[in-house]
Formats: structure tokens, C-alpha cells, sequence
């Protein structure tokens, strides 16, 4: 992000640019790219160095499943002190966190008031808790803090103080389920899933210039079809915002789209287009939803690219202009099943979000968390043999006029992945050690929150593999003793945060 400071010089006022590798949001920009283009002082040359540089345990509660938020991260904010490097985390216990980048030193907390209460008891479908990833809105020097607390307030916090800028507001319903927010032209956006608490699943939208206004709802479905991938909506360069929806009931005239991708008109939510894959009766039926992932969206050459994928282990491309093609069910390229291949609805598949980065030779990449054992589709490169999951790479190219996912490597094992991001000619990655089974084998009923906490599969551990060859580079090892459940990672000012289930931040990093 570019930024402006003035600095005096005798009696003259010069203006200097700076680059902040800012990390504002989950996926870092509106586009969900997961990629920070300025971020390098962590690379190849050096990533073998890298080292846990601090770590700080927060007060807060886990609520079932959740408990804190994936971290965001923000440069030259000002403060009596200086310029200072600020990390943000949300709690689920209806906390919000701010730490110095640079030590890990608490700056403040803020515990939001809730009043309202809930219809029904939590569950880890829905938990009851802060479950959004809040958003840093930068302005120049100055920062503030977007958050939704369980009670579906809006709250707008000072960056340096947590005190609020404007009173909340209600932005969606109460103990609904709510994800990553995401920001375009001034407009704050949300979707939820699940149906908690009574809810509807569907994007929520706030402009933010017109705090009169009521907030703008699309709903996906009369009942289902919740959008859950981590990122929340993604949004194009061209100011369309576009959605992945899980299962449920499809019937398009009546706006019931299940098992799609939605694209929609920035502010007041209007269908424009959708794409529903051939197959979506199948992928109901299975439960399989593309609700799962978040798409994200990226030039090539002199279009716009829609990626999308979910359960199922499959990459459609889109053409953001117009998403369906001519018949809403037909995408510029559809590519043969690369994971999943027993069709199971829970820890296999494409979960959380894609990463997208552009390499030194301008060749364009798509970074994929695969959970389980690759299908049959073959990689060029592999990194030793994933039975529980992996992060696959693929190189966008160009045939027959159209972009192609071109296999280009698979990681080392993970149980299970979590997003990645790229920064430095390098893909970060969490291995989450979480237990990811939902249904019983005995009885099919539900695993408890608590059971599924008792079977936790290990630790996390950070990675950092070379963006072209899928080489590890760095394993934090040890060092986080705890587990993770639905994060992310932020990378910002040389510094790769991450958060577990014991409401600990860490940060790694190279020494100076």
C-alpha cells in the first residue's frame, strides 16, 4: 500500500513515498489473493533461517471449535511514541486484540457487551462467538479496526486506542455466522452460513460513507447453500463481488442457488451472473458444496479470472465479466479431479481459500489446500508422499485461447492444510493437526465439540516451501504445542503471524 509521510527539512516540507507491506484483511486484498507483492525480506535466500521471534498467550475463551481469529497486520500507523507495526486478532469470546509487531507486547484488549442471547445452544456449526476475521481499514497514517461481535454489531475501533470511531451498528442478524469481512470502494461486505440462530445464509453489505443506510442482504437460498470459505467474498478489480455457496435446494428462478458461484454488483447486491457446475444435484447429494472454499480473482493477459473450487477437488475457471457463459453452467476451464477421489464431505477436498501469485518470469500461479490424498491426476514435482493432505500448486496457462490449471507440484504431507499466502518467492502453509471427521462410523451421528478437541491429530507447524518447486525451506517444528481450527496467516513487515487454539500469536521470522 502506498502511503505518504512529511518529513521537515529546515524550513522546506519534503514528501517521501513509502511501501507498507500491509496484510489488511484475510487474504490480504480484496481480490483474496493471499499474496503480498512487497513482502520480500523473508525469501528463498534466507527462509532456512527463519525462527519463532515471540510468541503471546491472550485472554480468551475458546467457544467450541473457535478461538482466535486469523491475525491481520498493519505498518506506519502513528502514535505518541513513533511509527508503530501493529497486529490485530479477534477472540472468540467476543474479544478483540491488538499487539506490537515488533514484541508481542499487549497493546490493548476490548471485550464487546453482548446483551442479546442466543435461541439455541452452541454447537461447532455454530458456535455463538466472533467468528469473523476483522479488517484494518487504512488512511494514510491513521487505522481503524472493523470487527462483528457475536451480536452481529459492527464495531469501528481506533487502531492505537480501541476506543470506538463511530457507535455500532447492526450489520447482521444476531449469532449468525459470519466471515471474513472484505472491503471495495468504501463498501464493508460479509456472507453467513449455517443458519444460526435462525438466520439466512447469504452477503451482507454496508456502505460505509452512508451509516443512515440499512445494510444490503442477498440471500443465497430460502434455506442452505451457506458460504463459508474462509475469505469470505472476493471481489474484482472491475468492482463485481463474487460468492461460493453450499448446499441445498437449486431452483433458479426463484434465486435459489446452491452448489454456485454467485456474481453480484458491488453495494446493492444484484444478481448479475452465476455458475452452477453441471454435476451440482451430485454435489448436494454427496455433500460436496463449493460453500467450502472462497474463490479468488486475478488478471491474465487482458481478462479477469474467477477461480473456484470446493469438496469435490476440482478447479473451474471463470471469466469475471460474465461467470456462467452463455448457459450458467459452463466455465473456461474445468479441470479433472485432483483430490477426493471417495467423494467424502468432511476433511477432503479444497477447504479455506486459494493463493494467487505472479513469479519473476510473469508466469501466474494458483496455490490450492488439498485435504487428503491427491486423486489420480498426476504433478510434475512431488515433495514425498501426502496421504493427509497437501498444498498443490498449478501454473496458469494459456490453451487454445483459454486459462488452463497446469499441475506443476505437490508439498510434503500435511494434517490437515490450511490456506496458504505467498510473499517472497515463497508459500507459507499450517499443517493444523486438527481432527477433522464430523460424523460418528458407529451411529453417524456428530462428534461433540469436545470430542473432536479430544481427538485433535497434533500440532501446527509453519512451512515455507519455494513457490516454484514446492521444496521446504523452513518447519517451525515443535514450537507451537497446540493445535489450529479454521485460520490463516498474515505476513507483514518481515514477520509471518499465526494463531492456535490456545488463543496464542505467534511471529516468525529471519533475526537481524
Amino acid at each position: 500500500m502506498n502511503t505518504r509521510v512529511v518529513l521537515a527539512a529546515g524550513a522546506a516540507l519534503v514528501s517521501i513515498p513509502l511501501i507498507a507491506a500491509n496484510w489488511l484483511s484475510y487474504g490480504n486484498d480484496p481480490q483474496r489473493t493471499g499474496w503480498s507483492p512487497e513482502e520480500t525480506e523473508i525469501n528463498r535466500d534466507n527462509a532456512a533461517s527463519m525462527t519463532l521471534l515471540w510468541k503471546a498467550h491472550l485472554e480468551n475463551q475458546p467457544r467450541e471449535l473457535n478461538s482466535l481469529t486469523a491475525p491481520v497486520a498493519v505498518e506506519w500507523v502513528t502514535t505518541d511514541k513513533g511509527m508503530a507495526e501493529i497486529v490485530v486478532v479477534g477472540g472468540a469470546s467476543d474479544n478483540l486484540f491488538t499487539l506490537d509487531a515488533d514484541t508481542g507486547k499487549l497493546l490493548w484488549k476490548k471485550a464487546f457487551t453482548v446483551e442479546a442471547k442466543s435461541r439455541q445452544g452452541p454447537h461447532w456449526l455454530c458456535p455463538n462467538a466472533l467468528n469473523a476475521t476483522p479488517l484494518i481499514r487504512k488512511d494514510g497514517l491513521a487505522a481503524a479496526v472493523l470487527s462483528i461481535s457475536s451480536d452481529g454489531k459492527l464495531h469501528t475501533l481506533g487502531v492505537t486506542d480501541g476506543e470506538d470511531r463511530v457507535p455500532p451498528k447492526q450489520f447482521v442478524p444476531p449469532f449468525s455466522k459470519n466471515w471474513s469481512l472484505n472491503l471495495a470502494g468504501g463498501v464493508l461486505y460479509t456472507t453467513t452460513s449455517q443458519g444460526c440462530n435462525g438466520s439466512r445464509s447469504g452477503v451482507y453489505a454496508m456502505d460505509l460513507s452512508a451509516p443512515e443506510q440499512a445494510p444490503v442482504f442477498l440471500p443465497s437460498a430460502t434455506g442452505g447453500a451457506g458460504i463459508w470459505g474462509r475469505a469470505g467474498v472476493a471481489i474484482s478489480k472491475g468492482g463485481m463481488v463474487y460468492a461460493q455457496t453450499g448446499d441445498g435446494s437449486y431452483d433458479a428462478t426463484r434465486g435459489q442457488f446452491p452448489d454456485s458461484v454467485l456474481q453480484l454488483s458491488a453495494k446493492d447486491l444484484k444478481l448479475v451472473d452465476y455458475f452452477t457446475p453441471p454435476n451440482h444435484v451430485y454435489l448436494t447429494r454427496k455433500d460436496l458444496d463449493m460453500g467450502s472454499m472462497s474463490p479468488t480473482v486475478f488478471w491474465m493477459k487482458d481478462r479477469e479470472i474467477v477461480a473456484a473450487g470446493g469438496k469435490e477437488g476440482v478447479i473451474s475457471l471463470l471469466d469475471a465479466k460474465h461467470i456462467g457463459g452463455g448457459d450458467h453452467k459452463t466455465p473456461l476451464y474445468r479441470s479433472p479431479l485432483y483430490a477426493n477421489e471417495d467423494a467424502d464431505f468432511a476433511g477432503r477436498g479444497f477447504w479455506g481459500a486459494f493463493a494467487t501469485a505472479v513469479d519473476g518470469q510473469k508466469n501466474r500461479w494458483l496455490y490450492v489446500p488439498a485435504l487428503g490424498p491427491a486423486a489420480g491426476a498426476k504433478f510434475p514435482v512431488t515433495n514425498g508422499d501426502a496421504p493427509n493432505g497437501s498444498i498443490m500448486a498449478f501454473r496458469i496457462a494459456e490453451q487454445d485461447g483459454k486459462p488452463a490449471a497446469v499441475p506443476a507440484w505437490i508439498s510434503r504431507d500435511m494434517n490437515l492444510p490450511e490456506p496458504p499466502i505467498v510473499a517472497g518467492g515463497l508459500v507459507f502453509a499450517i499443517s493444523n493437526g486438527e481432527f477433522a471427521r464430523q460424523a460418528k462410523d458407529s451411529n453417524g451421528g456428530l462428534y461433540t465439540s469436545a470430542e473432536r478437541i479430544a481427538k485433535h491429530a497434533g500440532h501446527a507447524v509453519l512451512y515455507a516451501f519455494d513457490a516454484i518447486t514446492g521444496k521446504q525451506l523452513y518447519s517451525s517444528g515443535e514450537r507451537m504445542p497446540s493445535w489450529t481450527h479454521f485460520s490463516g496467516i498474515a505476513i507483514s513487515g518481515g514477520k509471518v503471524f499465526v494463531t492456535t487454539f490456545d488463543s496464542t500469536v505467534y511471529a516468525f521470522g529471519v533475526k537481524e
